[in-house]
Order: structure tokens, then sequence, then C-alpha cells
């Protein structure tokens, strides 16, 4: 009450324990008063009145009246809140002019609405603090990224770029649109509000790949269809061995495999172009194009006579196998998903659609390559590739279907073929152990009979359980004559090691048994892989035997009857001779014959043994005269050979006929 009483009495103010006069108050006030107006950039407060305490010191030296800061930021208080000073103070004591705040707010107008952007790093240097708060502040329209702000006139320029290229079935690259201080992250997020696009992703008719490239569907399926229409480029066959496609172009450039399994043709050399015109965009060239086109068994069985060998394990395998052709076996859960996931990356590989692609649509390189794995290139592979697994999947369920009953009758005709054939190498078999105590007739005649018998059926199982696998696959195989063609040794082997699984190995058993000096080896190795495909090797039994011995008899007897060339009577008569005295089918070759002949001597009648005998040894004189005859006119080889000749038409063929015809088997 005092004071109050004093400060009535004296008029003055008190601040900090001192008595200022009205006189000098509003001498210090016109001091804070000029100091706050003249300053232009935000300042600290505290260093403006210790300015202005030096400036008393210096004016009224040490006599003069010490004022404390609090006393200058009290009337500069007072001064702010009269008006007199504009501006705004910041944690007490930062002190921002309204003359700044007004040209910053001027500049960063200026500068949006000439650029319709302005970067944060803009504001910083203006020294605004929080840039993004303060332009969603001052432009609640605009759009906050994560370097730049920018205005809505901006999207709806990408939005109109981005819903023709869509509705024209091309593909553009916002980057190309958008200015270039616009980097990819900022490029997502403008497309994410683009209207026509959120349409079009709604509505299924656009995709976007990377950070800033959109496909429209109709685009997207211009490329595929032309990648279906030539899917036989890629190069897809199937690993027999192992059981699953692969693809024969991992790790090359447009090189396709063998010409049976895959087509050579480049999908750029087509005449239609898969590009269109884009549209015009100023100054700004827009990547994106569009497609030129946006429409987008039962084997027979003689009950009687025939007995067949059961295939070891392998029950109902032939049904098993035609079954099995038109699917796959199924697996389930997760594992069964990540091995299809890495079966189709295996036939379509990344590397391999993008090249295609590009094939198609080289606008599209400018995209760069395919380093990165989220390259807008790489993920349109990626996004192909399942269309194209599945395309390629009806296709060859359509054509496994197709081949089951293809498969069906190869393998009944191959049955057939192995039972005829089976049962004469059973016949002639059986001849082999008249000569085992003769070595070197023995081999000569099992060589022969692995020659004569053994290269044709072989190479006829080869080829056809190579077409079988084939089919089986989904493959292409071409209806050809190439059954009766005779394989060479490295043909064999490839079609061997082709074959799938334990099949391979006893194919490559038998190539081994046909190579070796041993018939019944092979007759075993032959039992062997026809059991292992589900083939019946069909016995011989002594009551069909017996049937297939008399026919041969009786084919054999009418071949000797009626034959009239000497050189070839003479194994006709031999084998006949053989089968009365042992009752066995003989093959032979001309080298064996003389041997034969020997082994017949007990058992033929000496009057028939010696016109065998002379017979023999006057076809080898001629055949020997034969080989060593010239075209001179003085060598009298040719007149002795056909001195001979005639002695064995004329006499001994007719004489020996007679003999062997009415011989009856002791």
């Amino acid at each position: 009450m005092l004071l109050m009483a004093f400060l009535v009495v004296v008029k003055g103010r008190l601040e900090g324990g001192q008595l200022y006069t009205p006189a000098y108050v509003s001498r210090i006030t016109a001091m804070v008063r000029g100091a706050a107006r003249g300053i232009t950039v935000p300042t600290n407060l505290p260093s403006v009145w210790n300015s202005l305490q030096q400036q008393l010191h210096e004016m009224h030296g040490a006599s003069g009246v010490s004022v404390e800061g609090s006393f200058f930021q009290s009337i500069f208080n007072g001064l702010l809140k009269e008006g007199a000073v504009l501006g705004s103070v910041r944690a007490g004591g930062q002190w921002t002019p309204a003359v700044f705040a007004h040209a910053q707010k001027e500049s960063v107008d200026a500068f949006f609405s000439q650029n319709s952007y302005i970067g944060y790093d803009m504001l910083q240097k203006l020294a605004i603090p929080q840039p993004k708060q303060f332009l969603e502040a001052r432009y609640p329209d605009g759009i906050a990224l994560d370097a730049v702000f920018v205005h809505p006139s901006v999207v709806d320029m990408l939005d109109t770029a981005v819903g023709d290229a869509i509705e024209n079935g091309h593909w553009i690259d916002s980057l190309s649109v958008l200015p270039s201080y616009i980097s990819g992250p900022d490029a997502t997020k403008i497309l994410s509000i683009c209207p026509s696009l959120q349409k079009a992703i709604k509505s299924s008719k656009a995709v976007v790949f990377g950070e800033s490239c959109v496909f429209s569907n109709i685009f997207i399926k211009g490329i595929f269809d032309r990648l279906e229409k030539d899917m036989d480029s890629f190069g897809i066959r199937h690993s027999v061995g192992q059981g699953r496609p692969v693809n024969v172009n991992l790790g090359s450039e447009h090189k396709t495999g063998s010409g049976q399994y895959s087509d050579t043709r480049d999908l750029g050399d087509n005449d239609t172009s898969s590009t269109g015109v884009s549209s015009d965009r100023g100054s700004k060239k827009k990547r994106g194009k569009g497609t030129g086109s946006t429409k987008g068994g039962s084997l027979e069985k003689d009950d009687d006579n025939e007995e067949s060998v059961p295939v070891k394990g392998k029950k109902s395998h032939r049904k098993n196998k035609d079954a099995g052709a038109s699917g796959d076996v199924k697996h389930g859960g997760k594992k069964a998903s990540e091995k299809m996931k890495e079966e189709s990356t295996n036939i379509f590989p990344d590397e391999l659609i993008e090249q295609k692609v590009l094939a198609v649509a080289p606008e599209l390189e400018e995209l760069g390559g395919s380093d990165d794995s989220n390259a807008p290139l790489k993920l349109l592979s990626s996004h192909l590739r399942p269309m194209l697994v599945d395309s390629w999947t009806k296709k060859r369920n359509t054509m496994l279907s197709g081949n089951a009953e293809r498969r069906r009758r190869l393998l009944d005709n191959l049955q057939k073929q192995i039972d005829e054939a089976v049962l004469d190498m059973q016949l002639y078999e059986k001849a082999l152990d008249v000569f085992e105590d003769d070595p070197s007739t023995s081999g000569i005649l099992h060589k022969h009979l692995l020659k004569s018998m053994g290269t044709p059926i072989v190479d006829k199982v080869l080829i056809t359980l190579d077409k079988d696998s084939k089919l089986k696959n989904g493959m292409e195989v071409e209806d050809s004559e190439e059954d009766h063609v005779q394989l060479s040794t490295a043909d064999r082997s490839s079609l061997a090691k082709d074959l799938p699984g334990a099949l391979s190995s006893k194919a490559q058993a038998l190539i081994q048994a046909l190579e070796g000096k041993r018939f019944d080896s092979f007759v075993d190795a032959l039992r062997d892989i026809l059991e292992e495909s589900g083939l019946t090797f069909k016995k011989l039994d002594k009551r069909l035997e017996r049937t297939m011995l008399h026919s041969y008899r009786k084919d054999l007897t009418a071949q000797v009857s009626s034959e009239n060339d000497p050189v070839s009577f003479l194994p006709k008569v031999v084998a006949l001779l053989f089968l009365q005295a042992y009752n066995k089918a003989l093959q032979a070759p001309g080298r064996a014959v003389g041997a034969v002949i020997t082994l017949l001597k007990d058992k033929l009648p000496p009057s028939t043994y010696k016109v065998l005998a002379d017979y023999h040894s006057t076809t080898v004189k001629v055949l020997a005269l034969q080989a060593a005859a010239t075209d001179d006119e003085e060598d009298c080889t040719s007149d002795r050979m056909r001195e001979r000749k005639e002695d064995l038409e004329e006499r001994l063929m007719p004489e020996l006929k007679s003999l062997v015809l009415g011989t009856k088997k002791e």
C-alpha cells in the first residue's frame, strides 16, 4: 500500500528495484521501438537488449543507470501488444518481424504460383521451420510429397495422360509426364491419387509396374497374345529322365533347342507391329506405346498257345501309363505350391520372357535392364509368366488327351510285332545248344542271330519307347516311316539315355547285350526292358513250338523245292536237313554252313552226305572264282566258274533236291 501511494505521489515506473521517470521510460521506449522496427530478419531479442545496454553505457558512462534486460523486454511486450511493432515472438526470445514473414509468404506464393510446386529445401533456406506443415496449412488443396509440395494441377495433368494411355491400350511412364523434380517415390504417390488410375485398377483395366509405369491390360494382352502364338519359340521340352519340363533356352540369347523340339522363329520377325503411335505429349516426349492389335488297349492273345511272362512288380503297368498320360502326380500343401512356382520359373525364366517381350515391343527397352528386381520390365515378365504357364498347361493337357489314344495304338502295335519276333528268337535260339561243343561255330551263330534278329527289334523298341515318352510328356511327334530305318550305335545310345528312369538303364543294357557275343544274354535283356515298359514277353511253349516248327518245315520245303539259284539253294537245303536231323530251326550265315554240314555227317545217309559235301565244295569254288573274275577276255576264270555253276545246276542240285525232299527223319 505504501509503494502504491508513493507511486501515486511520485510519478514513475518501478522495474527490478529501480524507479524510472516517465521521461526516461519514454526515451527507452523509443529506443526499443526503433530497434524492433529496424530489424528485418528473425533475431534473438536478448542480443538486441545487450546492444541497447551497451549503447546506454557509452552515452552515460559509469555514472549511468544500469537497465536490466527484463525492462527492455517488458517495454517490447507492451509495444507488441499495442501494435506499435509488428511481428511474432517464438520461444520467448526469437523475434520474427512481420516484414520478414510477409516476404517469406510472398516468396513462397510467387514460386508456387509460377511453378505449381515448391521444394522443402527452399522453405528451409527462407528460415521457415517445419516446411511441410507450413505448406499444408497455407495451401490446403496442395499435395505434400516426400521431397516437394505440388499443386493439384500436376495430378490433373498426369491423370489426363494416364487415362488416355489406358483408354487407348498403351503404356506410360509417369516420370516422362511429370516435371523432372519429381522422383520415383513421389511419382508413385501422385499415381495413387489419380482418379482414372484408381478406377482402372478396380476394373482390372490397368496395372502399375515399378514406381512410375502404368500398363493398360489391353497392351499386356496384346503382348501375351503374341507370345502365346509363338510359344514354340520358347524352346520348352521335357526332361524325360526327371519327368518335368525344362527350357532348353536357359542361358542363351534367342537360341532354340534341336529342330524336333523347338521353333527357331523370332517373335520380332512377324509382319505386324506390336506398337502403336502415342498421343501428342507437348514439349516432353511421353514414354508409352500401344499394341497394334487390341483383340485381343488290349493285346492279341492265343489262349491255347501263348504264355506271357508276368511283369515283376508292375501289375497293370500299361493301364497306369495310359491313365497317367493326361495328368501329373498331385502334390498338396505349401511344398507343392513352391515346386510349381519353381517349375514355372524353369519353363519360362524371366530373362527369356524379357527377350521375347522386347522382340515384340522394342520400345520397352528404354525401361532399362533387369538387374533391379523391381524394374518395370522384370515385373511385366513376372506378370506374364503365370499367364504363359496357364496357356502352355492347357495346350499340353489338350495334347496329352489326344496323345493317350496314340500311345495306346503305338504300344499295341509294338506288342504285336514283339510277340512274333520273340517267338522266332526263342525258336532259333534252341538250335544254338547243338553247337555248344564247337565254340567257334557257336560264336558265329550267336553273332549272326544278334545281327539278323536282334538289331531290328532293338531299333523298333527304342524308337517306339522314345515316341511313347514324348507323347506322354505332351510333345509333338510326327508319324513317320523311321520305324524301319536301321539306327547307328550312337543313335541307339542317344535314344536310350533320353528314356526316363530305370527304363533308360534297361535300354542301355539291351544295347550292350546287342553288341555282345551271347544271344541268350540279349534275350534276357530284351525281356527286362519289355517288363519295365509294361509290355509282355511271350514265352515259347511246347505246343506253340511244334506248331511253328511244322509251319517252318512246310515253308522251307517249299523254298527248297522251288529254288533255282544254286548258291541260294545251299543254306536252305542245309537248314532243312538240320531240321530233319535235330527238329530245330537253324539260321546260319554262309561261313558256318561247312561246320553245320560236318555236324550232319552222322545224321545223314552216306549218299546224301556225299552229294551235300560235293555241292558245298563246288559252291565255295564258284564263289571264289566269282570273286577273282576280271573283265580280261584272256582270263579263263569266268569259263571255269561257268562250268562249275552248270555242274551245280544240271547235276548236283537236282540230285540233292531228290535226296532231301525224299529223305525221312530217322
